[in-house]
């Protein structure tokens, strides 16, 4: 091995390529010849010829990552064929190669192990601190082991080859008790080394895995040769590892290593050969000494789980806690705690089990705690760290007794049990049940060994939750959840213990069943962990069950339930749980050996308490006196001395005998009759030389502050001398006796009653037996003694006989002294408890009453507060509206001088601009014929219509005649919360110094609502209380129409001669120029100016306006599109147009229409003089082009506020005759010439009748009258007109389309007078729409409705007769260039309707976009993204933090969505499959809306499941979209730095 000969050029080669650390084009090339047969024989030969070398160059390379997969891509071509390896082992000694190789790789970094003997060790072991290990080196070589023991015929020959096995042996125990923790007692210790990683990971990768590599092949009854001779092997290496570290029989105090590879070795074989090839388990276990020095470690390790969970090795840092958490986790546990809780199972099953008991409450350091005595002295533990570890120990008795999994369970049922026991701590996804449910280490397939697959088993016992959305915004996964016969049957809490990695998953286990019984109505209160049957034990380990029938463990029994019911310190409910959880283990499986009823009293001896082992037949015997060892300050001790019949009522072997000086014999010895002396003398039997005086001679451990930590060298527990010398120091210790007088049964009884608060609950023996098993499995302490006592009863006549006269007198204990005040207390405890319990009900109720009230007035959809337009009964009685402010939570009114104002988000929206005719989404296109075109949004067509009129029209009158604001309009939504302005400033001022990270820019004028929380960056002034004209401004109006459209025409004309100059002073205005400011600045510059000269008034004016506009646009889009619904709607919580307006009309003040030219005269009045009209260079927009709502919002923003409701009426009905007028002349477009010709001459009949202005079919006629005037307009767009409308117009058609032609003018006129005047919107049916929307803007007198369908012309109200007004309004038109018919004709047919917005379609599978996008190219470099993304609202296709497209300064996607979305874009990431929301200068990732089949993302595509889209939750993305909602549902918001 030590020198290589090369004799071809392929050794030749193969040296090179390793030397140089394998470069990728050597290896490709030597992997390329492999399909020649002889070239990969040969090849094979070799490398395994240079393996030695190839770990030598491993451990010198710095590139050792790259090298071992390197290494590993080129063996595992070679060894994953048995053929191959088999040749190769056979010819080149493959095996002997391999493990020679990893023994020397890990002799290069031993240390001498400190465990147990520091000094004289010679036992070596890892240096985990080594690069070697820190790095995982040794991997690709362990993985090649593996990988070619994973063959049967070369296992069978490693396991076949002696020497070898015994090498491999060795280089086992190089990991046995590595890592090695020693707990720190002083100081906290400096540096925490974070070795462990190491350890564990080379434990499982270097000893594990072979092992269940060879396990595979230990199955069967012909490879039984093969366990003993592992088993052996192991035992003679654990005999040489106890004598290296010179191991007696006491562990070192204060170590604990989580390394024992040997043992877990021997166990995994023992647990193979008793469960696949039936050998017999004596003959493959050693003595009884050294089974006793095998249990040693392993239960050193259990109690070293308990202190470090009790806070005893806190100063050795969090590295510790993190030992204990991987020791069980799920990867591990298989192979590390399993195994050990086998072998001291076995362990158990196979040695005395008083010997065994005492071993384990002495390693848990609770022996002292364990006496009658209600005060103990214990020299190892502090007060506060015995409750946890006698709770420590009582568990893990309960673990060892009640765990089956190498006991008896079959694969199937071990897979269940995992799976229950995972799912009751938490709900989980299905990725996460597979990451957690422990490997049978072959690789995962979703199939665990044995007959089940894991999806059979997880349709068994879990019901799949689909995935949610809640509401507070966080995303829910889909999750299995245990069906309710999981709780009631199978919920397992002990084995929940065993595989929780952090303690508050049992208590979440807890909590949930506990849920689960409230909601099934089975039990109230609070349950305990459930009582659970066991799969019956394999035969081998029946041994196992005399654990629970022992006397110690029936001394700590009865001693716990008396601690217990006398209330001493330090007991808890969890202790008397599981003392309970021991004693119905111990009914359940009882031991056939022995009489139960009756045992025969003479054989035993009698120092100790029970008479017989038999559980059933302890439970009644009574104990009456006990010897305990008490400091003399015990409330125990008397001052005469003790009775001399204290004997009377013992058992009746002692009656005969006579009271002699020594009166020893006849008590019961207290402290577990020493434990200790007990374990010693079990411990000298073995090694034959019994010393029975030792059991007699109790050993007291006094309390000394001086010998307080025992020195290492010393044994663990005081020594005869070391006592007497300690006593001088120590408080003196004095014997007493206590009169007891009671059976574990009396006991059980007495504690049923306490519990019962105050013995409500009686007992009775045939109500025990009556009882229904179903109700006795699940509930609190009083049921768990219940079915104790009914299994007694129905199990042994005298336990029945004495529960029966137990029954009759019960009664509360007796404390040992009455007039010490601290027994006073424990009486009064119970007291206090129960009133603090009523405090604290009390206490919640008033709490959660505040928090309902509170909740109320800030989820009140129409509270006063957000819009004082409400709630008018109110305000007429009241002067002043009151506002509360949610910072110095003062009340009272707006004024002039000290302002409040809204908490308001303003936010650019271009969400209106994407709005399309179609209610279909567009698709997101997959393939190269796919498009999308954008020309036929919202958006667009107004830009269009825009630029259109600004070609041939007057631009100021232009910029009257549209709205602005489909893209990139701003959006003002509140919280509804209030605040003084000045108080807002204050916070600000304190956010601003607030060293905190916020999640939000306060030099931005950012904050969150300091109620609400909700984000925020605006304060909307609210308007001074209303004067006296309340009254008058809301009554509905009687005077004639010609009268209110001359009051509105001077209303107007007042404007002009508003005293500006009075209000500029004041700090309400002040603030009002500083929102419009905001207002300003939430847009880009690009969304503002549309004129030719920007900047101008008349810019500002179209912006003003259309910020009204497109908050009306949007609320209408909230509620659906229409007004149907009525009522309020989640959208009016977030509106406050009604302080907009104010805000916004008083900034209009400052602009004034010239008379000449206001629309209103030319909507009302017969101008005369045809001539001045056409003085200019370009004409007026004619009225017909005019956009009706814009108009109506300018009209109400331009007169005196407050605005009587009469006059708001008046404009509304003589916009709506417009409105009307360009429905005609639109429709008359889209008819054919012959029906245009038919229609003309039907509506001319009409014209003569009374009502003929009222009378769609009249003025229809006149419209293409007038309009046929200019010939050429009905010529242009016959032909594809005709094409469009191939059906032909009905009356019922024309009606129908006239309405809805109508219906979005008539939707905001309501909207903005229930916002206005607080008019409640009526809820109707679709069909009812158009009329119910009429009568509430008064365009028709309630009693004119007679319940049959009104026709759209009855509303019509003409302040001059249409048949002059309509030719002035078409002349308009007519009279234009000929040049211009085209766009005339556009200009006239623009519908006013649009659909929802939508975001786009998307595929149902994931593939179908990544495909297709995946590898598209960039558009500036033509190559492919490293991340590429898509918008989800245009379809654009962007590169994520491309640098290829960055435009000064700014990355592709926050680019993309300044454009499209005017600061929000939606982008679903291409390789990752999730999707990120851009919002201004924060970005925030939202989730996923592809879902596996079991309904969780995988980011990243890392698992690489099959996604398909979840409609619920797309749904919930467009519809956080649509309502602005990005920034109070998404929590997690970050900065992007334009780097997106």
């Amino acid at each position: 091995m030590d020198t290589l000969k090369h004799k071809c050029f392929l050794e030749e080669l193969l040296f090179w390529t390793i030397k140089y650390e394998f470069p990728q084009k050597m290896v490709t090339f030597l992997l390329n010849m492999l399909p020649d047969q002889d070239y990969k024989i040969t090849f094979t030969k070799t490398f395994v010829q240079h393996y030695a070398f190839i770990m030598k160059t491993l451990m010198k390379s710095q590139e050792s990552d790259t090298m071992s997969n390197r290494i590993v891509h080129i063996s595992v071509q070679l060894f994953s064929n048995e053929e191959l390896a088999r040749h190769v082992t056979e010819e080149c000694q493959l095996l002997d190669v391999m493990v020679t190789v990893l023994l020397y790789m890990m002799e290069s970094c031993l240390i001498r192990s400190e465990l147990q003997d520091e000094e004289n060790s010679h036992h070596v072991v890892v240096n985990c601190g080594e690069a070697l290990l820190k790095n995982n080196t040794y991997w690709p070589l362990v993985s090649d082991f593996i990988n070619i023991l994973s063959h049967q015929s070369v296992a069978k020959r490693f396991l076949e080859d002696h020497s070898l096995l015994m090498l491999w042996m060795s280089f086992v125990s190089f990991f046995q008790g590595m890592n090695l923790n020693k707990r720190e007692l002083n100081e906290h210790v400096e540096f925490e080394s974070q070795t462990y990683y190491a350890a564990f990971a080379a434990e499982l990768e270097a000893c594990a895995q072979p092992m269940w590599g060879l396990l595979t092949h230990c199955k069967v009854k012909e490879t039984q040769e093969y366990t003993k001779t592992v088993v052996r092997y192991c035992l003679e290496a654990l005999q040489v590892w106890f004598d290296n570290i010179g191991f007696v029989d006491e562990p070192a105090p204060n170590q604990v290593t989580f390394h024992l590879p040997l043992h877990r070795y021997y166990a995994m074989f023992l647990s193979k050969a008793v469960k696949c090839q039936g050998l017999d388990l004596d003959s493959l276990l050693p003595d009884q000494e050294m089974l006793m020095k095998i249990m040693v470690h392993p239960l050193q390790i259990q109690v070293s789980l308990s202190e470090i969970h009790s806070n005893m090795w806190v100063r050795n840092g969090l590295q510790i806690k993190g030992q204990a958490m991987t020791y069980v986790q799920s990867h591990f546990c298989n192979s590390m705690i399993d195994p050990d809780i086998y072998l001291l199972q076995v362990c158990a099953s196979r040695l005395d089990p008083d010997y065994f008991i005492s071993s384990v409450f002495e390693r848990f350091k609770v022996v002292d705690l364990l006496t009658m005595a209600s005060q103990h002295q214990n020299t190892v533990l502090d007060s506060e760290q015995e409750r946890p570890m006698l709770e420590g120990a009582l568990t893990f008795l309960v673990i060892l007794c009640s765990l089956r999994i190498h006991l008896g369970m079959a694969d199937d049922e071990i897979l269940r049990a995992e799976m229950v026991s995972q799912l009751c701590m938490n709900d989980r996804t299905h990725s996460s049940l597979l990451d957690l449910i422990p490997e049978n280490p072959n690789p995962k397939s979703g199939i665990v060994p044995g007959s089940c697959s894991f999806e059979d088993m997880l349709s068994a016992v879990a019901d799949f939750k689909a995935p949610v959305f809640e509401p507070g915004g966080s995303m829910q996964q889909g999750m299995y959840t245990p069906k309710a016969k999981v709780w009631e049957k199978e919920f397992d809490p002990i084995m929940v213990i065993l595989r929780t990695v952090y303690r508050r998953d049992v208590q979440s286990a807890m909590d949930r069943y506990a849920a689960f019984l409230k909601h099934s109505g089975n039990v109230a209160g609070n349950p305990w962990p459930p009582y659970k049957e066991r799969t019956p034990l394999h035969g081998c380990y029946k041994g196992l069950i005399r654990l629970l029938h022992c006397k110690t463990l029936h001394i700590v029994i009865f001693t716990l339930l008396y601690k217990i019911w006398m209330d001493h310190p330090n007991m808890s409910e969890h202790v008397l749980c599981m003392v309970l959880y021991l004693i119905e283990l111990g009914l359940d499986n009882q031991v056939h050996d022995e009489e139960d009823e009756e045992p025969c009293i003479e054989e035993h001896c009698h120092d100790s308490w029970f008479p017989g082992t038999s559980l059933l037949s302890n439970l009644h015997h009574v104990i009456n006196f006990v010897r305990v060892r008490v400091p003399e300050s015990a409330p125990e001790v008397r001052r005469e001395p003790p009775p001399s019949t204290s004997t009377e009522g013992s058992p009746p072997s002692q009656h005969s005998r006579r009271l002699s000086g020594n009166w020893r014999e006849n008590l019961r010895e207290a402290q577990l009759f020493s434990l200790v002396a007990e374990r010693r003398r079990k411990f000298q039997e073995i090694i034959n030389s019994s010393n029975r005086e030792a059991a007699a001679a109790p050993v007291t451990r006094p309390k000394s502050s001086s010998a307080r930590w025992l020195p290492p060298g010393t044994s663990q527990h005081l020594a005869a001398s070391a006592a007497a010398a300690a006593a001088a120091s120590a408080p003196q210790l004095v014997t007493e006796i206590l009169e007891v007088r009671e059976s574990m049964l009396s006991l059980l009884v007495k504690l049923h009653q306490k519990l019962s608060a105050r013995g409500t609950a009686t007992l009775s023996v045939a109500g025990l037996e009556g009882a229904d098993p179903g109700t006795v499995a699940h509930g609190d302490g009083l049921t768990a003694i219940q079915r104790i006592l009914a299994k007694a009863a129905a199990r042994s006549r005298l336990s029945r006989r004495c529960i029966q006269d137990l029954c009759g007198n019960a009664c509360p204990p007796v404390p040992p002294k009455k007039n010490s005040p601290a027994d006073k207390k424990s009486m009064d405890k119970e007291e206090r408890r129960q009133r603090a319990r009523e405090r604290q009900q009390k206490l919640l109720a008033e709490f959660a009453s505040r928090q309902k009230s509170f909740m109320e007035t800030a989820m009140d959809v129409e509270s006063p507060d957000a819009d004082p337009g409400m709630d008018l009964e109110a305000c007429d009685l009241a002067e002043e509206v009151l506002y509360d402010c949610v910072i110095c939570g003062q009340s009272g009114p707006s004024t002039e001088d000290r302002p409040t104002g809204l908490v308001v988000l303003l936010q650019a929206s271009s969400v209106l601009g994407h709005r399309c005719r179609s209610d279909e989404p567009k698709r997101l296109p997959t393939s190269d014929e796919e498009h999308i075109y954008p020309e036929d949004t919202c958006g667009a067509a107004s830009d269009v219509r825009l630029s259109l009129m600004q070609r041939d029209f007057k631009d100021s009158s232009c910029l009257q005649s549209v709205s602005i604001g489909w893209d990139g309009g701003v959006y003002v939504q509140t919280c509804g919360h209030t605040l003084h302005i000045d108080c807002h400033k204050s916070y600000m001022e304190s956010l601003r110094n607030d060293q905190v990270l916020q999640g939000f820019s306060v030099d931005k004028g950012e904050f969150t609502c300091p109620l609400c929380r909700q984000f925020a960056n605006s304060v909307l002034p609210c308007r001074p209380g209303r004067g006296s004209e309340v009254g008058a401004w809301h009554v509905p109006s009687t005077k004639p129409m010609h009268v209110l459209v001359k009051e509105v025409e001077d209303l107007q004309d007042q404007m002009a001669i508003f005293p500006v100059s009075s209000t500029t002073e004041s700090n309400l205005t002040k603030e009002m120029e500083s929102v419009i400011k905001d207002i300003k600045n939430t847009t880009q510059k690009k969304y503002m100016d549309f004129g030719k000269n920007p900047g101008s008034p008349d810019n500002d004016f179209l912006f003003m306006y259309s910020v009204a506009r497109s908050n009306l646009e949007l609320e209408l889009v909230h509620r659906g599109g229409n007004l149907c619904c009525g009522g309020a709607s989640a959208a009016a919580k977030r509106s406050c147009l009604n302080q907009l307006f104010h805000v916004l009309a008083m900034h209009m003040r400052l602009y004034s229409i010239d008379s000449a030219y206001n629309p209103w005269n030319r909507l009302t009045q017969l101008t005369h003089s045809r001539d001045e009209y056409y003085d200019e260079e370009r004409p007026e927009v004619p009225m017909l082009f005019r956009d009706v709502p814009s108009l109506l919002i300018i009209f109400i923003l331009t007169m005196p506020q407050p605005l009587r409701k009469e006059h708001f009426i008046c404009v509304v009905k003589v916009l709506y005759t417009l409105q009307y007028t360009q429905a005609l002349a639109a429709l008359s477009i889209k008819f054919s010439p012959e029906e245009r010709q038919a229609w003309s001459t039907s509506g001319a009949i009409k014209k003569s009748m009374p009502n003929a202005n009222k009378s769609w079919e009249a003025l229809l006629s006149h419209v293409i009258g007038e309009m046929s005037k200019g010939k050429s307009i009905y010529d242009t767009q016959s032909e594809e007109v005709s094409m469009l409308c191939s059906s032909v117009w009905s009356p019922q058609s024309i009606e129908f389309s006239l309405q809805q032609y109508c219906l979005p003018f008539l939707r905001l006129s309501s909207l903005l007078q229930h916002h206005l005047y607080g008019d409640i919107l009526a809820g109707c049916q679709v069909e009812e729409e158009f009329s119910m929307l009429a009568l509430s803007l008064g365009l028709l007198a309630p009693a004119a409705q007679a319940g049959n369908p009104v026709s759209s012309a009855a509303f019509l109200e003409w302040a001059v007769s249409p048949f002059s007004l309509l030719p002035q309004w078409c002349a308009e038109v007519t009279g234009l260039p000929e040049t211009q018919v085209e766009q005339t004709v556009t200009l006239m047919a623009q519908d006013p309707r649009w659909a929802a917005p939508r975001l786009l379609q998307l595929p149902e599978n994931y593939n179908t976009i990544f495909q297709y996008y995946h590898r598209k190219a960039c558009t500036s470099c033509t190559k492919g993204p490293k991340d590429p993304a898509l918008c989800l609202v245009c379809g654009a296709f962007v590169c994520l933090k491309g640098l290829c497209c960055k435009q000064q300064g700014i990355c592709e996607c926050v680019l993309h969505s300044q454009h499209c979305g005017a600061a929000t874009g939606i982008f679903l990431l291409i390789n990752a499959s999730v999707i990120i929301i851009i919002r201004g200068h924060r970005f925030c990732l939202w989730g996923s809306v592809y879902l596996d089949a079991h309904g969780e993302e995988d980011r990243d595509l890392r698992r690489g499941k099959p996604l398909f889209l979840c409609a619920e939750r797309y749904r919930v993305l467009e519809q956080q979209w649509v309502a602005h909602t990005f920034d109070h549902i998404n929590k997690r918001w970050g900065p992007h730095y334009n780097g997106l």
